[in-house]
C-alpha cells in the first residue's frame, strides 16, 4: 500500500495561485491513477481530478466542471511526483486536498473514491480576501 504524501498548500487570495505536489515515501507512483479529493468545511468528500498511470494512454486526465480551465494535473515521473496546479483560485476553493491513488489495467482513471486504496494525510487550502 502507498503511503502518499502532499505538499504545497498554503493560503491566497483570490486569483492566485498554488500547486499542490504527491509524492510516495517509498514506491513509484508510475503504476497507479492519482487522484485528488478536497473537502470543504462541513461538505461531503468531492473529487477533483484525476491522472492515468504513467506510460498509459498519453496521460489521460480528468477534471469536475467547476475546476476545469483552472487547475491542471500533470506527472513528473523522474521525480515519481504528481502535481496539481491551481491557478484562478476562488474562495469556494477553499477545502482539505487530499491525494489518493489506486491501481487499474485501464488507459484511463475516474475520480471515485470507492475505487482509491491509499490516500495522503492531506493539506489546506484556503482562499481567502
Amino acid at each position: 500500500q502507498l503511503q502518499l504524501v502532499e505538499s504545497g498548500g498554503g493560503s491566497v487570495q483570490p486569483g492566485g495561485s498554488l500547486r499542490l505536489s504527491c509524492a510516495a515515501s517509498r514506491f513509484t507512483l508510475d503504476y497507479y491513477v492519482i487522484a485528488w479529493f478536497r473537502q470543504a468545511p462541513g461538505k461531503e468528500l468531492e473529487g477533483v481530478s484525476c491522472i492515468s498511470r504513467s506510460g498509459s494512454n498519453a496521460n489521460y486526465t480528468k477534471y469536475i466542471d467547476s475546476v476545469k480551465g483552472r487547475f491542471t494535473i500533470s506527472r513528473d515521473t523522474a521525480k515519481s511526483t504528481v502535481y496539481l496546479q491551481m491557478n484562478s483560485l476562488k474562495q469556494e476553493d477553499t477545502a482539505v486536498y487530499y491525494c489518493a491513488s489506486y491501481w487499474t489495467y485501464l488507459d484511463d482513471c475516474r475520480i471515485n473514491r470507492a475505487d482509491v486504496m491509499s490516500w495522503g494525510q492531506g493539506t489546506q487550502v484556503t482562499v481567502s480576501p
